[in-house]
């Protein structure tokens, strides 16, 4: 469907992004049929009917509500998180580059076992 008019074309542009979006935005819902046992449904966010039929049997299983899946994470980690979202809020800014530092050369473990002269 043409637009003459901008506007109205940029309108569509922007309900069309808004759908893309949504589309990208999946969720995972819990179904129990009564005959089956529990099953989830992957669909767009917000769109989850009450009913939904059951893949096995294709009885109508009604929606069940649990809680979402948090997991808990270590102090550590949880640490680390925070230090990266700080960083991307405000940068740490340096005046001058590093000094390089040497590391240390060893010598090949073959060369000792070379005849000396």
């Amino acid at each position: 469907m043409a637009y003459a008019r901008s506007g109205r074309a940029a309108t569509h542009q922007g309900w069309l992004a808004s759908t893309e979006i949504r589309r990208l935005l999946m969720a995972t819902y819990e179904y129990l049929c009564s005959r089956c046992g529990p099953f989830d449904v992957k669909l767009e966010i917000g769109t989850a009917p009450k009913g939904y039929g059951c893949p096995v049997c294709a009885a109508i299983a009604r929606r069940v509500y649990s809680s979402p899946g948090l997991s808990l994470t270590s102090k550590t980690v949880a640490a680390l998180h925070a230090q990266e979202e700080q960083a991307r809020e405000a940068p740490a800014v340096v005046s001058e580059v590093p000094p390089r530092t040497r590391v240390p050369r060893r010598p090949h473990p073959a060369l000792s076992r070379l005849p000396r002269p």
